[in-house]
């Protein structure tokens, strides 16, 4: 039996994915293991990249002649809507300065992150879109109920304030991630799988870079 499109996207995107998943920072927020004050840090950078979503997702339909795909990303627009506004809201929720995350500047490796798929829509392919896509609705599938409910418990948080993002991300993207398999399955254009393929490696690399940054600054606190 032939794979489908989007298991070749998982076969070819298996060594980036592992390579994310092995950063250590990950594996201890799992386990409760980061402080509030990293958490934070962690949703402050979310802020920065979600607030971007559906800008990226509009140019990827202004950018493509594919009808299909282009009512996908109508679709995907619908949905990621106000997403950030979440964020400030968790943030807010913990005690942290909403307002001054909102007027702040994101981390060198979250404007990589976004810099890089702006570009890779604009000159290489607004396919490239489906390639962030992929990372980051599959690993909040994987990961953001696991993390929210490890971190919500030491932090000895009541009612699950200032989780929201994490735990209704990750509940919504587990029907994002079926409706992601069949638009890929069924596109028409050959040259669009190679595409997200790549994006998909190159932002498993930058969207890891965050994660390493946070890392970086809790070894910092830890040593302090």
């Amino acid at each position: 039996m032939n794979p489908t499109r989007y298991h070749r996207l998982l076969a070819d995107t298996t060594a980036a994915r592992d390579r994310f998943l092995a950063i250590p920072v990950l594996t201890q927020a799992l386990s409760g293991g980061i402080t509030p004050a990293l958490y934070l840090a962690f949703l402050e950078q979310a802020y920065h990249h979600v607030r971007h979503t559906c800008r990226l997702l509009a140019l990827a339909a202004a950018r493509t002649e594919d009808t299909p795909y282009r009512e996908a990303l109508f679709d995907y627009i619908a949905e990621e809507r106000g997403h950030e506004a979440w964020i400030l809201d968790d943030i807010a929720a913990l005690g942290g300065d909403a307002v001054g995350v909102a007027s702040g500047q994101p981390g060198a490796a979250c404007s990589a992150l976004v810099g890089y798929v702006h570009y890779a829509i604009d000159r290489i392919s607004p396919y490239a879109m489906l390639g962030m896509v992929h990372v980051l609705e599959g690993m909040s599938t994987l990961l953001a109920q696991r993390a929210a409910d490890a971190l919500s418990h030491a932090f000895r948080h009541q009612g699950g304030a200032g989780f929201r993002y994490l735990t209704t991300h990750g509940a919504l993207d587990v029907d994002h991630v079926a409706f992601f398999e069949r638009l890929v399955n069924t596109l028409c254009d050959p040259d669009a799988l190679p595409v997200i393929t790549e994006t998909a490696r190159v932002v498993y690399q930058l969207y890891g870079d965050i994660f390493r940054d946070l890392g970086q600054r809790q070894e910092v606190l830890h040593a302090a």
